[in-house]
């Protein structure tokens, strides 16, 4: 298992197949699996999912990002979170 210092950013992708919601740095990631809501942090174990319908939100320095999703996955691995939505 490789450990990596705790970066102070996120670097996301969120998009579908014709639109990018987000692309840069950012604080979190909020979204919902079968599960429930979770959210996602520097320095989270890397982490894969399927989403369900619900938001994303994306925490950046400044206003936040928040779109709807009626499915998705999310990838998450050495601070860099992906998500392809709406397929």
């Amino acid at each position: 298992m490789r450990h990596q210092p705790i970066a102070s950013d996120l670097k996301v992708t969120a998009r579908s197949p014709f639109h990018v919601f987000y692309e840069g740095d950012a604080k979190s990631v909020s979204a919902v699996n079968p599960v429930g809501q979770f959210d996602i942090l520097s320095g989270h174990a890397d982490f894969f999912s399927v989403l369900s319908p619900g938001e994303v939100t994306i925490e950046t320095s400044g206003n936040p990002i928040t779109f709807g999703i009626s499915n998705g996955i999310i990838a998450v691995r050495d601070n860099e979170v992906m998500l392809f939505v709406n397929m």
